[in-house]
């Protein structure tokens, strides 16, 4: 059963039967927003490139990222399967970062999932945008994360993945704007979030 999270809050990634997560799917998936044409008719919606990326951080400090000109992080762990230059999967995911929870460094304690908009497009222009996390096992959706629609900033800080002090690992939906067309731009944003 998936879980729907709000701006802030968090769910554990323990299976209901105790056992841990192994890898799983953060999943990004978006569309152009329709435009509104002259007396109110539809026109066509100019395509947005939205890239999504993963940065690895070793308490408060970065120490990898995975995007779509770096594919995978240097241990492995992390893999994004690809950039995904106009979105529109029809509320599939246009973008996948997969993350191996039992390969993650031990000195890894989270990792930050961003969406910016690479073409400098604001979040007006973009609609049905969500970010989900998917036991890759199973294909079950474990929780859902929906960007609000609009918006004048070109980045997001989506949500995070960080070890609980059990040991498990849990997620937490962050929501937060950015301006930035590239998880560069993002760093500052963040580190209130660590």
């Amino acid at each position: 059963m998936s879980v729907n999270l709000a701006k802030g809050q968090s769910v554990s990634l323990q299976k209901s039967s105790g056992e841990s997560l192994t890898v799983v799917r953060m999943g990004l998936g978006w569309r152009a927003a329709v435009r509104k044409g002259l007396f109110g008719s539809r026109s066509r919606s100019r395509q947005v490139d939205l890239d999504a990326s993963a940065l690895l951080y070793a308490e408060r400090t970065p120490s990898d990222v995975v995007f779509f000109q770096h594919l995978a992080s240097n241990d492995g762990s992390v893999q994004h399967t690809g950039d995904n230059l106009t979105g529109g999967a029809g509320g599939g995911d246009d973008e996948v970062i997969l993350v191996d929870l039992m390969r993650v460094p031990v000195h890894i304690t989270q990792i930050v999932f961003t969406v910016s908009s690479y073409t400098g497009q604001s979040f007006t222009e973009v609609q049905d945008a969500h970010c989900r996390l998917v036991d890759e096992s199973t294909g079950q959706e474990l929780a859902r994360y929906e960007l609000a629609a609009g918006g004048r900033h070109t980045g997001q800080i989506m949500a995070k993945v960080y070890r609980e002090p059990e040991g498990g690992w849990a997620m937490q939906a962050i929501g937060a704007p950015a301006r930035a067309r590239t998880f560069q731009d993002m760093l500052p944003a963040i580190e209130p979030y660590l």
